[in-house]
């Protein structure tokens, strides 16, 4: 795809690798990102060849830096309620039904930071640096983080960052569970290819399934959780990958999913 695109998706054995593509403004998320960003993850959603998709920020210096404040000095409050409610770019991604993996690559501060959150799991460069500074500003976080950080962090965390507005770095966020693994920023996309197609080897029921009943999980009581992982566990059941497995389980190779 053309350099000059907001958004670049490049796919090859079933990871597809999306890329924010606005380095000059550390990558910040402005109407024309969010929109092409939901674009995309629409496009790989709907490509059979993809299992599996990371998002990363072009450059080395920001994964996203945040929301594009700019936009912000002339917005009217209706205008910006309307922003927040249609087509929501965290909403996009927590409903990208394969899995999403963040690589973190640099700032990743305010809606980049939300954006991180709605994904599945994150990666950090060692040089990462993270942190909800909306209070700031002199607004609160408007992209997840006071719902989706308390549940990853805790509620403590979630205060301390969100009230402080201050940044922490990678290993700091590895600490409090905000990101699952630190890498040297030269291995962070290695990194993040090498989980990916671990992950794409795997059946895209499965996983599919999988993503279904672990989001479901921090909303619903346990008893009804298990009663959906129950109704998923057999639909998986029915399936010609499910078959697959156990077949190639017997017969001690690897699996060929397919996906159906």
């Amino acid at each position: 795809m053309a350099a000059n695109e907001l958004v670049i998706a490049e796919v090859a054995d079933g990871i597809a690798i999306v890329t924010i593509n606005r380095p000059d403004k550390l990558n910040a998320l402005n109407t024309a990102v969010r929109q092409a960003f939901i674009a995309t993850l629409g496009r790989l959603e709907a490509d059979p060849s993809v299992r599996v998709a990371i998002v990363t920020g072009a450059g080395e210096k920001a994964f996203v830096a945040g929301a594009d404040v700019a936009e912000f000095e002339h917005r009217t409050a209706i205008e910006q309620f309307t922003v927040s409610r249609c087509g929501a770019i965290y909403t996009a991604a927590a409903a990208f039904r394969k899995p999403l993996i963040a690589a973190i690559n640099g700032v990743c501060l305010g809606g980049g930071c939300e954006l991180a959150l709605a994904c599945d799991i994150r990666l950090a460069s060692a040089t990462a640096r993270l942190g909800q500074p909306e209070v700031n500003l002199g607004f609160p976080p408007g992209g997840g983080a006071t719902q989706r950080l308390s549940r990853l962090v805790g509620v403590g965390q979630a205060f301390k960052l969100i009230y402080s507005g201050e940044m922490i770095n990678a290993d700091e966020a590895w600490r409090i569970g905000l990101v699952e693994e630190v890498v040297a920023a030269d291995r962070l996309m290695a990194r993040a290819r090498e989980l990916a197609a671990s992950i794409a080897a795997k059946s895209p029921v499965a996983l599919q399934l999988i993503k279904e009943a672990i989001q479901a999980s921090l909303e619903l009581p346990l008893a009804e959780g298990l009663r959906l992982e129950a109704a998923l566990f057999g639909v998986a059941f029915a399936s010609d990958d499910r078959r697959e497995g156990v077949r190639a389980f017997l017969e001690k190779r690897r699996p060929v999913f397919r996906g159906q």
